[in-house]
């Protein structure tokens, strides 16, 4: 294969532009369905950069099959759980303990305040399909746009998945930049905290007020009478099959750092056991067969109405995990065609202060493939050789530099991100509408936590 790298920068620039305004025109003013969109747009850019037509269709099944490889469980067993809590009755019981808590007025800041919670151990896309049967009982009680609830959940999904451990995208900057962990915690609270309340609430809130967007029946649409598992179950029970799949994703990575530090044996059998559990497929996976249980067989609901439940839970995300996927190619076709890497380079060569580097080239990663963790991990790869040779830093201002580029790793979702798809899939919006508040919000939430970065990194 050619290397495309070898291009010339200009060229790799106009090819990007190119690929991202003809998907836009192609969903937005010709209305091509995505997923064929977006098939379509990634040939003809892994053409532009090099690509033999021998290597074309190994490249784009490759990419796509890399993103649905670490989301398609997810996807499908998320929205089982979520089938089973509001055929139950759960997702009311959990909207009403909610709306008790906070009041009904409150009730966008208090989806915001779970999805802070839930969205800690656990990856933006499971925690969301999680969260999505509470977010939609709520809207069907309260009444108004769904996006008045929705967007206040998103950006706190979004502050959490970006800026704080044990996400991977900060994890994986962290180490390659040589900060410590516990003080990146630290920071990205201090941080992600004013970035959620301010992009992620109030502005998510503001635009849940100007853009009317109903409620889809994502998880199955209306029940029929055998389909219900009712009597609806107490908030215990709920609160176990919530929080369980949080809590074994939080002991495999505390296992792991626990490994790392030499407390526990990261060799021992038992320690491989909680790590194989906590997986993030493996805890959905054991909280799905556990919901069956204490919400079904347990309430002598038999194996034909749980299938039943099942296939309508998974009926409606088969589009959204083959639009997820190809937004996975087109972010892996634009990522191996060399065009984030130029672009890094050329920033590199401008010789601008370390702290602004670390959030630009972070940034241009994110535009150029769309993983918030791919452009973390590769921008710290960029910027760890400068840190080294400025030296002098406290660990204060290495979880600054961290926190720069996971700010950066965030700004401007759009149509080469798989979670863009997904979020698009599940709240069943145009993609005009995903430009104009899941775009917003995600640049929002990074450039306010960047300012903030750059605020402490001065006064210090």
């Amino acid at each position: 294969m050619q290397e495309t790298a070898s291009l010339p920068v200009g060229w790799l620039m106009a090819i990007a532009a190119v690929a991202i305004l003809s998907l836009l025109v192609l969903i937005i003013r010709v209305r091509l369905n995505p997923i064929l969109a977006l098939v379509l747009v990634s040939a003809a850019t892994a053409l532009a950069t090099g690509v033999p037509v021998v290597e074309l269709v190994p490249t784009l099944t490759e990419g796509m099959g890399n993103t649905l490889g670490s989301v398609v469980l997810l996807i499908g067993l998320g929205a089982i759980l979520g089938r089973m809590i509001e055929a139950s009755g759960g997702a009311q019981v959990l909207a009403d303990g909610l709306l008790r808590l906070f009041g009904e007025k409150r009730a966008p800041l208090a989806l915001s305040v779970a999805s802070l919670l839930f969205g800690f151990p656990i990856f933006l896309d499971a925690a969301f399909v999680v969260m999505l049967p509470i977010i939609f009982s709520v809207a069907r009680r309260l009444g108004g746009s769904l996006l008045l609830y929705a967007l206040p959940a998103t950006g706190a999904f979004l502050v959490m998945h970006a800026l704080l451990p044990p996400h991977p995208g900060p994890v994986g900057a962290a180490e390659i930049i040589g900060a410590d962990m516990g003080m990146v915690v630290v920071v990205g609270l201090l941080v992600g905290l004013p970035a959620w309340y301010v992009g992620g609430y109030r502005l998510g809130l503001w635009m849940g007020h100007r853009f009317d967007v109903p409620i889809p029946a994502i998880f199955g649409g209306a029940d029929t009478e055998e389909d219900r598992l009712g009597p609806p179950p107490g908030l215990p029970v709920l609160l176990f099959l919530l929080l369980l799949p949080l809590v074994l994703i939080f002991l495999n990575t505390g296992l792991t750092t626990l490994g790392v530090m030499g407390v526990v044996d990261a060799d021992a059998v038992w320690v491989h056991v909680l790590q194989a559990a906590g997986a993030t497929p493996a805890a959905l996976f054991i909280t799905v067969l556990l919901a069956l249980w204490l919400l079904g067989w347990r309430r002598r609901h038999d194996g034909d109405t749980l299938n039943r439940v099942i296939d309508r839970a998974l009926a409606p995300v088969c589009g959204i995990i083959i639009l997820t996927g190809a937004g996975g190619m087109f972010g892996a076709v634009l990522s191996r065609s060399g065009i984030g890497a130029a672009m890094t380079e050329s920033l590199d060569d401008l010789g601008i202060p370390l702290i602004l580097a670390a959030f630009l080239i972070a940034l241009v990663m994110r535009v150029a493939q769309g993983s918030a963790t791919v452009a973390a991990t590769t921008a710290a790869g960029f910027i760890a050789p400068a840190v080294q040779a400025a030296g002098g830093q406290s660990s204060f201002e290495l979880a600054l530099i961290v926190l720069a580029v996971a700010a950066g790793s965030i700004v401007l979702s759009h149509v080469n991100d798989s979670g863009f798809w997904l979020v698009r899939g599940f709240l069943k919006l145009d993609t005009a509408t995903m430009l104009r508040t899941w775009t917003v919000q995600s640049t929002a939430v990074g450039s306010i936590a960047f300012a903030l970065v750059v605020l402490l990194y001065l006064v210090v």
